[in-house]
């Protein structure tokens, strides 16, 4: 059973949040201003940075970003990518979430400042998270000391660049995880409609609409806007969380299916009645919350080796 305090913000966020994205109408420029303005609001604590956290700003252009180093750190480094819908989030709005998860996995955190529709819709942000990732190699950081990881937007951008980095014959990182991830911009999941009225956060109808804000011109179908339809070949082993009553759950779901026929390893998570990407909730001391980033910790500390000279990294623009 969920926690009562995951109970009463789960509730408060139905009655604001979810209320006021039924109610949008659909004009793109005002729903896109609405959806900015309260993804990153002060009181769910989404930028505040423990104390034991340093925060390191990177302007290396056309890379911008954010380093979280926690005051423990292993020879590892998770690559961030947030999310938003595609419109809107940014390092900033997923601060404290990246900031635990650098202590929780004794790691150096780079958490990608990549551009958002509907200014620069699909393949803006999979060529910033690439050369995001080029990036962090040509700092002298090795593939297999990395992780990457996203939420949401994030976690199906993660996946969309794992293919373009094999594809492109650059070295996979070591281990992969996904928050929630949306997956499927053709909106093709059973549970975006099942899940309606259970997901205290997301309703279908908005899914509908960001979608095609993104991907644009493009087919819903291609891989890179719609990673449920890629070849998984080679890609690393998958950490996926979802909510059973969240309307994107069939998009973890048959994720983890199409990764297991491609013979990738998949640990697929689903928790009782939490909110869409629940664990960027810490910052309010949600139990849910702070046990998946420790078990996220744990993951990647097992799967990223920190043997070997300490990593170089990037500490100024």
């Amino acid at each position: 059973m969920p926690s009562w305090q995951s109970r009463l913000v789960s509730l408060i966020v139905r009655m604001t949040l979810k209320r006021a994205g039924r109610r949008q109408a659909w004009d793109i420029d005002e729903t896109v201003r609405r959806v900015r303005l309260k993804i990153e609001p002060n009181w769910l604590q989404l930028r505040r940075v423990p104390s034991n956290v340093r925060r390191i700003p990177i302007e290396a252009s056309p890379v911008r970003g954010e380093w979280l180093i926690g005051s423990e750190t292993d020879n590892r480094i998770i690559y961030y990518l947030h999310g938003g819908g595609y419109v809107a989030g940014s390092p900033a709005s997923h601060r404290n979430l990246t900031s635990r998860l650098a202590l929780a996995a004794k790691a150096r955190v780079f958490a990608l400042d990549y551009r958002l529709a509907p200014e620069h819709p699909f393949p803006a942000p999979v060529e910033d998270a690439l050369a995001g990732y080029r990036w962090l190699l040509d700092q002298g950081i090795t593939a297999e000391r990395i992780a990457i990881g996203g939420d949401s937007a994030g976690g199906g951008l993660t996946l969309a660049t794992l293919q373009r980095i094999r594809d492109t014959g650059l070295p996979l990182p070591s281990a992969a995880f996904l928050l929630s991830p949306w997956t499927d911009l053709a909106c093709t999941g059973e549970s975006l409609e099942l899940n309606d009225q259970s997901d205290n956060m997301l309703c279908s109808s908005e899914v509908h609409r960001f979608s095609r804000v993104y991907f644009g011109e493009e087919s819903a179908y291609n891989p890179l806007v719609s990673p449920v339809y890629a070849n998984f070949t080679a890609l690393p082993p998958m950490l996926v969380y979802a909510s059973d009553t969240e309307v994107l759950l069939d998009d973890s779901r048959r994720v983890a299916e199409r990764a297991g026929y491609y013979g990738v390893e998949v640990d697929l998570r689903i928790w009782n009645d939490q909110l869409h990407a629940w664990p960027i909730l810490a910052g309010l001391s949600i139990p849910e919350s702070l046990r998946a980033i420790r078990e996220i910790g744990d993951f990647v500390r097992q799967r990223v080796p920190a043997e070997g000279r300490p990593v170089a990294f990037a500490t100024a623009s």
